[in-house]
């Protein structure tokens, strides 16, 4: 069951969490945070209180202290059961306690305990992580402070020992008691060009000369209805570099924390290339859960995130190549796929499979998506052409370990891309799967397209196989560097790739350099990117970068208290004790042993609420279903029973492809003129496979002309009519469609082939014709290439 069923009033009692304020320092592409839970206890009896809240999946948790009036109380990280039951023997003998742990069931869920808060006491809770922070295709850097944590579906037979089991009071967003204030600071030699938020920020304040400095504020008023993103640019950020790291002085030489730590930032200029010729297997795996049925954003009128799953789906089958094979699974609480198993690309399963996705629903329960998975890994591979996996979630489950581990040990079979869609989505899910199989993960939030990040992936799908991946090292003699990160054996064009290292040996006399060389080849041919550095190690207190290179290579061991194999369990321990970085063996306990009062009475409970986010637009009887028996339900579209469920104009509309019945549209004002997005989807979706149109009253309505005059302007004796609107509908789209054009280079680059091939030395005239009758100003150059 959703964990938040019957829990949707607050109790009256004084919530002692009062505010969040987080601290932010950036540099470069690294981000430090500090965050501090302020607490007071305004009741007359002690109180224990438990704070579950959300976190990048990547932060590398290093700290964690307490401020009780006026005590400082520094947290040791001990073995996880270790410091549970130091915990609760603390609390229960009258001393105060703090414990702070990461869920046992995924990397991006932590609770905070602080026991025995005695009336009229405050308390100042501060923990602080370091993260990398991804690289945008527009080249912003993307921080986010992680606000929304979405209950997360449970299903039957996972663990008890989630701090998710917690049962968290749910209140509407205006009555959450306690606010989130922010500061950031951001550093860059390179200058910084501009900042941008989805949320309300103080004008940027540039500090130093050259814009090298700026300081951003969150405003105040912050809602808890929206994570808290940043998007900073700089004015480079393809450079490659490598930070070096002194290590600690004492800490002897050869350990991890010891020795000096280099990352490495490679951005790769690979070529971009025709797609390769390699066929390949596509299967969506759609999540069609109740939670899907929410806004993409808290925005009035935002679109619904089963409607943009659903003509991102329609893209994407439009924008698919001809030769390969294809399936669409939907899931919930149980599964169902649109094919007994994939099919080949033609125009009769691609219609067959928009039929479906036309009538596609957020119905199928709660988020199960492990068996879908099995399901899909079990099916037998087709020769010559590699299984390329989309999912497509809002990351609503509790045990993500579980599911990571069965991508991984399917990773020689597949790579899988992920995407997280609204806010709160799990970042261990998303990016956990993506990782485990050599793919990417990407996070659709506030008024970020679904449609082009997907079609971004869909081309980096389709890229040509980089091969021969190495990393080499040119230092000077008695001094190595040993790999911390994994093997890189995948490398995307756009992609950044940050690599770490242990250099080991004896250092050599100031001025002396090092080198660093990435190589890999691409269709035969070899490339390669190099770095030279200085070898001086930089000292930092907070050790950021041995931080984040003990959290990379935790992420390679650490699969969490159940899944983790025991030839890993003891390193991945090992590793966070030494590093100071919390993984699921270990928590931050904190025990001020100058308080010994005796409790008086039971020690007062209090789960500090978060807020609904969902509650509006998600219905409780689908966030609230109970999980069904997985089964997987496969069946081809059967039209006519169908139709029969169907009004008579429900069954009208679905004849004629109308937008409005098949939810595509539904976020906009039917009433108004058509704006260009909805062009683009009507054209879109009347594409034929092989990436030709038809000239019918279709086409006509989008170009906003009848089909008679599209038909006597038509050269016949040049081209066909499919010719002649396929070169229309191409002209359209570089004309009316440039804002888009990320979406539709695919299906174009289709349309195109299918010209070169069916119009043959006439498309010269054809173009000319075709550019004269729409009076466009579009280069006929476009159909040169």
């Amino acid at each position: 069951m959703v964990q938040f069923c019957g829990l949707l009033t607050l109790q009256r009692e004084p919530v002692p969490l009062k505010s969040i304020s987080v601290s932010v320092s950036i540099y470069e592409f690294v981000a430090g945070v500090s965050a501090t839970l302020n607490y007071e206890n305004q009741e007359e009896v002690p109180l224990e209180a438990v704070f579950v809240f959300p976190m990048d999946e990547d932060s590398a948790v290093y700290s964690f202290e307490a401020l009780v009036d006026g005590t400082k109380i520094v947290a040791e990280l001990q073995d996880k059961m270790k410091a549970r039951t130091n915990y609760k023997n603390a609390v229960s003998q009258g001393h105060q306690a703090f414990l702070l742990e990461e869920d046992s069931s995924s990397r991006d869920v932590f609770s905070c305990n602080v026991g025995n808060l005695q009336p009229g006491s405050k308390a100042a809770v501060t923990l602080k992580y370091v993260q990398e922070l991804p690289l945008e295709t527009d080249g912003a850097l993307r921080f986010v402070l992680p606000a929304v944590l979405n209950p997360r579906y449970k299903f039957s037979g996972s663990p008890k020992d989630s701090c998710l089991d917690v049962k968290t009071p749910i209140v509407p967003v205006e009555e959450l008691p306690y606010t989130l204030s922010m500061v950031a600071t951001i550093d860059s030699q390179y200058g910084i060009e501009k900042v941008q938020s989805n949320c309300p920020l103080s004008p940027t304040e540039y500090l130093g000369e050259n814009k090298t400095s700026a300081q951003v504020s969150l405003a105040a008023g912050h809602k808890f209805d929206r994570d808290v993103e940043l998007l900073i640019y700089y004015s480079e950020v393809h450079i490659p570099s490598v930070v070096l790291e002194m290590g600690m002085p004492k800490v002897k030489p050869g350990r991890l924390m010891g020795d000096p730590t280099a990352m490495v930032s490679f951005y790769p200029n690979i070529p971009e290339d025709e797609p390769s010729n390699t066929c390949r297997e596509f299967v969506f795996l759609m999540d069609r859960s109740g939670s899907m049925q929410s806004p993409m954003n808290s925005q009035d009128r935002s679109q619904l995130r089963i409607q943009a799953a659903k003509e991102t789906l329609i893209l994407l089958l439009k924008s698919l190549p001809i030769g390969c094979y294809f399936n669409i699974y939907g899931f919930g609480s149980s599964y169902e796929a649109y094919f007994p198993e994939s099919v080949k690309y033609t125009q009769q399963t691609m219609e067959e499979a928009l039929w479906r996705v036309k009538l596609m629903q957020a119905d199928l329960g709660g988020t199960e998506i492990l068996a879908p998975l099995q399901d899909i890994y079990k099916r037998p591979s087709i020769p010559g052409h590699p299984l390329q996996l989309f999912i497509f979630t809002d990351g609503e489950v509790t045990d993500t370990f579980s599911v990571i581990k069965e991508v991984g040990i399917n990773r020689q079979k597949h790579r899988c891309f992920s995407f997280g869609i609204g806010e709160g989505a799990s970042t261990s899910l998303i990016k956990g799967i993506a990782r485990a199989s050599g793919g990417t993960s990407e996070f659709i939030t506030g008024k970020d397209r679904m449609q082009s990040k997907a079609l971004r992936t869909l081309k980096r799908s389709l890229q040509p196989v980089v091969q021969n991946v190495s990393l080499s090292w040119h230092l000077p003699p008695r001094l190595s560097a040993e790999m911390l990160s994994p093997e890189q054996t995948v490398i995307f064009r756009g992609q950044r790739l940050i690599i770490y290292a242990q250099l080991t040996g004896k250092m050599p006399a100031a001025e002396t350099t090092g080198e660093v060389c990435l190589k890999y080849t691409l269709q035969g041919k070899a490339f390669e990117d190099k770095v030279t550095f200085p070898l001086q190690p930089k000292p930092d207190a907070n050790l950021t970068i041995h931080r984040l290179a003990a959290k990379s290579l935790l992420q390679t061991k650490d699969m969490g208290l159940r899944e983790t194999p025991a030839s890993d369990k003891k390193d991945a321990l090992n590793l966070s004790l030494e590093s100071g970085v919390i993984s699921s063996f270990t928590a931050f306990i904190a025990i001020n042993k100058e308080l010994n009062k005796p409790v008086q009475g039971p020690l007062a409970h209090r789960n500090i609420p978060r807020p609904i986010v969902l509650g509006a637009s998600a219905p409780l009887k689908l966030r609230c279903k109970a999980a069904v028996p997985m089964a997987a339900r496969y069946s081809r579209p059967a039209f006519p029973p169908i139709m029969e469920a169907m009004s008579v104009e429900d069954n009208m509309a679905y004849h004629k492809g109308d937008y409005r019945f098949c939810g595509l549209m539904t976020h906009k004002d039917h009433h108004s003129p058509a704006s260009v997005e909805d062009h683009l989807v009507q054209l879109i979706y009347h594409q034929n496979a092989n990436g030709s149109w038809d000239l019918n009253e279709d086409l006509a309505k989008v170009l906003d002309m009848s089909l008679e005059e599209i038909t006597s302007a038509h050269p016949a004796e040049l081209v066909d009519s499919s010719g002649w609107a396929t070169i229309l509908a191409v002209i359209w789209l570089h004309g009316n469609g440039k804002d888009f054009k990320c979406e539709w280079e695919l299906l174009e680059r289709k349309a195109m082939a299918w010209m070169r091939v069916h119009a043959g030395s006439t498309m010269p005239l054809v173009v000319k014709a075709a550019i004269t009758f729409l009076k466009s100003s579009v280069d006929p150059a476009i159909f040169t290439y």
